[in-house]
């Protein structure tokens, strides 16, 4: 999914000047969202009244190293591939709830508990996007 490493900050001099406006909104979402708590990708877009999953999806896989981009998940809480422990390991910190995986479940990796984990939007900031 990404091309993009959230290892990587995603800016550099030109990119922070040719960041898309889409792009843009979607990321002051993302840093909007209080620590131990998610959005879906598809929450973003209903959250903007524009694009729809993939396209946040996109945003955050090209620019979404410079916001807490573990804050915006897959709607069934399954951690981003290619870079579930350090999802986890912010997970842990800010105390996300966590839904402890299966035996069965490849890696054994936890999911983010949705029903508890995803946040209402309440006491959005004045002003948002």
């Amino acid at each position: 999914m990404s091309e993009q490493s959230p290892e990587s900050d995603g800016f550099d001099d030109e990119g922070a000047q040719a960041l898309p406006a889409y792009a843009e909104r979607v990321l002051d979402v993302a840093e909007l969202i209080p620590p131990g708590r998610v959005l879906t990708y598809g929450d973003v877009a209903e959250w903007l009244e524009e694009g729809g999953p993939r396209q946040v999806g996109r945003v955050m896989a090209l620019y979404g190293g410079a916001v807490p981009w573990w804050r915006v998940v897959r709607a069934d809480g399954v951690l981003l591939p290619g870079h579930e422990q350090r999802a986890l390991g912010h997970y842990r910190e800010e105390g996300t709830p966590l839904k402890q995986a299966s035996r069965a479940a490849e890696g054994h990796l936890p999911r983010i508990d949705m029903r508890r984990a995803r946040w209402d939007g309440g006491d959005r900031a004045e002003g948002h996007t």
